[in-house]
């Protein structure tokens, strides 16, 4: 099993990349989308209806996909023999990281299913703010896998 998963690895490696990317591009998006969310619903626009549908199908349909693509992939990486060396501290950092990642995106979860219900509590302000987590962990993420600190 070990030396089909080096023979698959530049593969897994690369199915890995693009699903990292797609659940990014979602995770940077539906916040903003949050952002104009929040601040249309105080005014009661009828984009609200709209905002639902886009936030429902970005998520359903790229994030989740692409956040159980990019676990798949990390997860045979992890078990592909010779590509973590775990007395180093970045395989905890990102492991860390992509944990939280993880927690982010299911309290986007939350946020989007209470606006389906028009119970959201957060202002566009605070959805910018929000906004940022991602960036730090990617940041610590990419730094953890490169420099290998």
């Amino acid at each position: 099993m070990g030396y089909f998963l080096v023979d698959i690895y530049p593969y897994v490696l690369s199915f890995h990349i693009m699903a990292v990317m797609s659940w990014m591009a979602g995770l940077f998006y539906l916040p903003r989308l949050f952002v104009y969310h929040a601040e249309r619903a105080e005014k009661g626009d009828q984009l609200d209806e709209t905002l639902k549908i886009m936030e429902f199908k970005l998520q359903r349909y790229i994030m989740s996909p692409a956040s159980i693509a990019t676990w798949l992939a990390g997860l045979t990486l992890v078990f592909t023999p010779g590509i973590v060396d775990w007395s180093s501290v970045w395989p905890y950092t990102k492991a860390f990281s992509v944990i939280s990642m993880t927690a982010y995106d299911h309290w986007l979860m939350q946020m989007r299913k209470k606006f389906g219900r028009n119970e959201n509590t957060l202002t566009g302000r605070q959805y910018r703010m929000m906004n940022e987590v991602p960036t730090l962990l990617m940041v610590i993420i990419v730094l953890s896998v490169v420099v290998k600190f």
